[in-house]
């Protein structure tokens, strides 16, 4: 016979708290009334064809492809239907807001920080023996062992081994410092000497320099990303404010 637990609010209170979450929940709401607060201030509106467009994303996303997938996933999340419409409804406003504020500072940011956004892809071997790094860096500079060859014999990681250490396409602002140094003046296909950082001695394969172009996905991730700065700014300027009630 199976054991019926009951899981009150209280609980789940007490669990957030002993699991260290607090700050970070926080965080979250002081980020969701910041939003909400600014989107109001600038007079943004969102209509139901929107709040349905949206839901429609959030519902393919999520896999919830009938009313009765969606009900039974709402129940098992704790949600009610205006829960579910207050997730979407912030979701547009969100959006809107971050295309309201930053939409005319994309070109100019863009021209400014156009380096950051280039990007390269690469094939990543981590060791942590530089001699060996260099002894396999001239076998592959020599021909005498291919990147992939190398990747299969050092690679511990199964994933990233089956993919012969395939990293894919990187933006420069995503590597240290001493590796974008020398990726980005690489000539493709090429294989760079050992760079020592403190994570280890990366052998790093140069397939392909990819220059930024700004286009709608470009767009959007600028907007995202100045938006997401600015609300960071925000929390901190209001951090002193945030008090913890001893009742909870």
């Amino acid at each position: 016979m199976s054991q019926v637990i009951t899981i009150t609010n209280e609980d789940i209170l007490q669990q957030v708290k002993l699991s260290r979450k607090i700050t970070e929940l926080v965080e979250q709401i002081v980020k969701r009334k910041i939003i909400t607060a600014a989107a109001t201030e600038a007079g943004i509106t969102v209509d139901t064809e929107e709040l349905q467009e949206t839901a429609n994303k959030f519902r393919l996303i999520n896999k919830l492809l009938s009313a009765d997938e969606t009900w039974t996933w709402l129940e098992k999340q704790g949600l009610s239907l205006d829960d579910f419409e207050e997730i979407v409804y912030y979701a547009v406003i969100y959006n809107k807001l971050s295309v309201h504020s930053f939409a005319d500072k994309v070109e100019p940011y863009f021209y400014e920080y156009q380096l950051d956004y280039a990007s390269a892809v690469i094939y990543e071997v981590v060791l942590d023996d530089e001699d060996l790094a260099m002894e396999l860096f001239y076998a592959i500079a020599e021909k005498e062992m291919s990147f992939h060859d190398v990747a299969q014999q050092y690679i511990q990681d199964v994933e990233l081994r089956r993919k012969g250490g395939y990293r894919g396409m990187v933006q420069r602002k995503e590597m240290k410092p001493e590796i974008s140094a020398a990726v980005f003046v690489a000539k493709p296909p090429q294989i760079l000497k050992p760079i020592v950082t403190s994570k280890g001695v990366h052998l790093i394969w140069v397939e392909e320099i990819i220059q930024p172009e700004l286009d709608e996905k470009m767009r959007y991730q600028i907007i995202f990303n100045l938006f997401n700065e600015w609300l960071n700014i925000k929390v901190i300027e209001i951090n002193t404010i945030i008090n913890f009630d001893d009742k909870l």
